[in-house]
């Protein structure tokens, strides 16, 4: 499953170190359809340009404060994702909250950071996620059971899976499950992905097959195709035939 990524990866990584004006020019693509698309599956309503010029400092007509605040905080995030990846460390709860802070800076500072005091249920899935007086149990139980020894995609995914099955905040637990996968991808030199809009559905069935039925394959075969169009960008900047 993973022969085509690692070649693209190695492939990728025989150009380094990239040239700064495509890293700059890459990095303002990525993080905009990023921040668009995982604000979408949330339900954002800002479009793909109402998001760039959100983040360029405009406020779009007709649109909440909130969604103007989702687009600017899920900004940020990915910079301190990025400075997380440079730091090379094994991940934490305080990285967690550190990043589901950010997601709720100006939105719900009480609960920003801070795992949930209530239960929740997931809209339209079959799982429930745990009772919330075991999420701090979880949380560390989740933390413990990360295998590095995984292949780093299928590393990525379970962490994505394992995290927003806990749900361990009232709210940003998709947006925040997202960061984490990136994290490691990129900790382990893969690009971020970005999870279209468009997969939703597909995205939420593959979710919930995990949660209910163990199976992580869907999941897998999903987060595999992502990583492999993550690296189309690169290519087409330096010129790369595939």
């Amino acid at each position: 499953m993973f022969t085509k990524i690692d070649h693209l990866k190695a492939t990728l990584d025989a150009h380094r170190p990239l040239p700064e004006a495509v890293v700059k020019n890459l990095h303002e693509d990525l993080v905009l359809r990023w921040t668009y698309n995982s604000n979408a599956i949330e339900g954002n309503t800002l479009t793909l340009m109402e998001t760039k010029v959100v983040l360029e400092g405009i406020t779009v007509g007709g649109k909440s404060l909130r969604e103007h605040f989702e687009a600017i905080n899920h900004r940020d995030a990915i910079l301190f994702v990025e400075e997380l990846v440079q730091q090379r460390e094994v991940l934490s709860e305080w990285q967690i909250r550190n990043i589901h802070q950010l997601i709720l800076r100006n939105i719900d500072e009480q609960n920003a950071g801070r795992y949930r005091n209530l239960n929740v249920l997931i809209s339209g899935a079959t799982h429930t996620p745990p009772d919330h007086l075991l999420v701090p149990e979880q949380m560390v139980r989740f933390i413990a059971s990360l295998n590095p020894q995984l292949h780093p995609v299928e590393f990525a995914a379970r962490v994505h899976v394992d995290f927003v099955g806990i749900h361990p905040f009232v709210d940003g637990n998709g947006r925040t499950s997202r960061l984490l996968m990136n994290l490691e991808l990129m900790k382990a030199g893969f690009p971020p992905v970005v999870i279209p809009v468009g997969q939703r559905l597909r995205y939420y069935q593959a979710l919930d097959n995990a949660h209910v039925k163990g199976d992580y394959l869907p999941f897998i075969e999903l987060v595999v195709e992502v990583v492999e169009q993550s690296f189309e960008p690169y290519f087409f900047a330096l010129g790369i035939k595939q």
